[in-house]
């Protein structure tokens, strides 16, 4: 005799997300798994009298949200009360930020360290019509006395004031790492920017987090994702590598802390991770050595917790000017990969040892690269490692891969390597982008359209926190590519439909976890993560998206989530 559902969903749109994107009206969860689809008769005949019954009202289900690209911890470090909140639209000025890091001192005893996060040039009223950037005098003015630190919205840019830069010894006289970048102004005295790898040279004097900290970051990082609708994410980037990076809340604490949470039962999501054996500026030296004491956690639920491969930095980012360009950014400079080496050249051949010792040693790669020459460089290496060493199915794929080229995404194609994309994060700053890179490459940047007529598995992500976790941003994004700042589209011929951008967020990232066969659509026998929406999704206007709450959200066939009225 079959069971009878826990939980029936009833009179919606249910989104299956299988090989036809069809759709149902009802569906049925029994012990944490999909056990029927249809309608609503159909599914209201199912079940019992201990049977949960909701009426979705015309609302949309659709499978779990997978966010593909997550930083969960870091997103919780980077929120108060663990951090200053000192993005847009919080902060609009370096007023606003004066504002709030003065406040910050008043209440912190002297000599402590004050963080935030979010700060974006391009939403700082100083510095969108003038040639000026945020400077340690700013920080000065308000916080003489606290070493005060800032990261930017993307984590490739810090932002520190004198006491701080005195504190880790950085002046006139400071040679950057490789990888990284210490702004100077005319006279030669650092600014207090400090870009990539140069970021370390603060990150590592600052307090470590607690176990206690990371375990709070982490929940309260789940407890938005689960109220955003999101059932699975990928935490990119956690080992060794990141005892820096996110200012250590990518360390292998942070691991650990997820590995304990998931034998406990307590994790509330299900976590793909990448590790990092290296940071920015890395080397295959260190990935050879991270290769052999890496600690992967053991007695964990794989369908909870699962390390997946090895994340390597190849360059930067656009917006920094640190992506690896064919053509010059607007000011002069191409940018260059950020690994171990003096010269493009000897970058390169690193670049590629470093790729075939993870490829070799069995683990999927993503690899953060974003410039038009650094994508050719790193598909390259990957199609190297791939032929040299033949793998079946390693599932390798770019991170961001903002400008890929023809032949960068013939490539990819040609041996199912994916592409994970940012749309939201085109939406944020593609208007500034323009002005460095030109109309031209700023319209293209993050090609979804071209990548999946190439044959590209396309996934989409927040990159939380340089993101807030929006998916409805994201595939608003996708569908009409217009900007943050002004509305205006960007690259109109690179918009996908409604399929192809709700892919991207379940089905294209459950293949890209190696998890298609369980998870990432509402079929019979999947796993009962379920994302409803208050609102019917094939309806709306894209613009009215991104403002539309997730109603209910299921995690392996429990509510976790649910708004009035559901």
């Amino acid at each position: 005799m079959e069971a009878t559902p826990d939980l029936v969903l009833l009179n919606g749109e249910v989104l299956t997300v299988d090989a036809e994107f069809s759709a149902a009206h009802a569906l049925a969860i029994t012990g944490g798994t999909v056990t029927a689809v249809g309608d609503t008769a159909e599914i209201r005949a199912l079940a019992g009298p201990r049977t949960e019954v909701v009426d979705l009202r015309g609302r949309t289900a659709l499978p779990g949200i997978n966010d593909s690209h997550l930083h969960g911890c870091a997103f919780g470090v980077a929120r108060p009360p663990l951090a200053l909140d000192v993005g847009f639209p919080t902060v609009r000025s370096i007023a606003d930020i004066q504002a709030a890091v003065k406040e910050a001192a008043a209440a912190t005893p002297a000599g402590e360290w004050i963080r935030g996060y979010g700060w974006d040039p391009g939403y700082l009223a100083e510095c969108k019509d003038a040639d000026r950037m945020p400077d340690r005098a700013d920080l000065d003015a308000v916080s003489p006395a606290h070493p005060v630190y800032l990261q930017d919205f993307t984590g490739h840019l810090t932002w520190a004031n004198s006491r701080a830069l005195e504190l880790v010894g950085v002046d006139r006289d400071t040679v950057a790492p490789e990888g990284g970048v210490v702004h100077a102004d005319g006279a030669g005295n650092p600014t207090g920017l400090l870009a990539e790898r140069a970021q370390e040279l603060v990150q590592g004097r600052l307090p470590a987090y607690t176990r206690a900290e990371v375990e709070q970051a982490i929940r309260e990082a789940v407890a938005v994702l689960q109220r955003e609708g999101i059932t699975s994410f990928t935490e990119p980037g956690l080992g060794p590598g990141g005892k820096s990076l996110f200012a250590g809340a990518a360390d292998q604490l942070t691991l650990d802390v997820y590995a304990d949470l998931a034998r406990g039962g307590d994790l509330g999501a299900r976590v793909s991770v990448l590790l990092l054996l290296t940071g920015m500026g890395g080397s295959a030296a260190e990935i050879a050595a991270g290769l052999d004491a890496a600690r992967i956690p053991a007695d964990v639920d794989p369908r909870l917790l699962r390390v997946l491969g090895v994340k390597i930095f190849a360059d930067g980012t656009p917006p920094n000017k640190t992506a690896w360009m064919h053509d010059e950014y607007d000011g002069g400079g191409f940018g260059c990969l950020c690994v171990h080496g003096a010269a493009d050249a000897l970058r390169a051949r690193e670049l590629n040892e470093m790729v075939r010792l993870a490829h070799v040693a069995g683990h999927q790669l993503g690899i953060h690269v974003t410039g038009d020459r650094g994508l050719d460089a790193v598909v390259d290496a990957l199609e190297a490692a791939q032929v040299e060493h033949p793998r079946d199915d390693p599932r390798h794929y770019v991170i961001h891969a903002d400008l890929p080229g023809a032949q960068s995404l013939r490539k990819l194609a040609e041996h199912r390597f994916g592409a994970n994309m940012n749309p939201a994060i085109k939406w944020t700053i593609v208007d500034m982008l323009e002005e460095m890179l030109g109309p031209e490459r700023a319209a293209y940047q993050y090609p979804v359209r071209s990548a999946i007529e190439a044959g590209i598995p396309v996934t989409a992500s927040s990159d939380a926190p340089v993101t807030y976790p929006n998916w409805r941003q994201g595939i608003t994004a996708m569908l009409l590519r217009e900007s943050k700042a002004s509305g205006r589209t960007f690259g109109p011929e690179e918009r996908v439909g409604l399929p192809d951008a709700v892919r991207a967020y379940t089905a294209n990232a459950a293949w890209q976890d190696f998890a298609e066969d369980w998870k990432g659509s509402l079929e019979p026998g999947k796993a009962a993560d379920v994302t409803v929406l208050d609102g019917c999704l094939t309806g709306l206007d894209p613009h009215d998206l991104p403002d539309v709450p997730v109603a209910m959200t299921v995690f392996d066939g429990r509510v976790v989530h649910s708004t009035e009225g559901m």
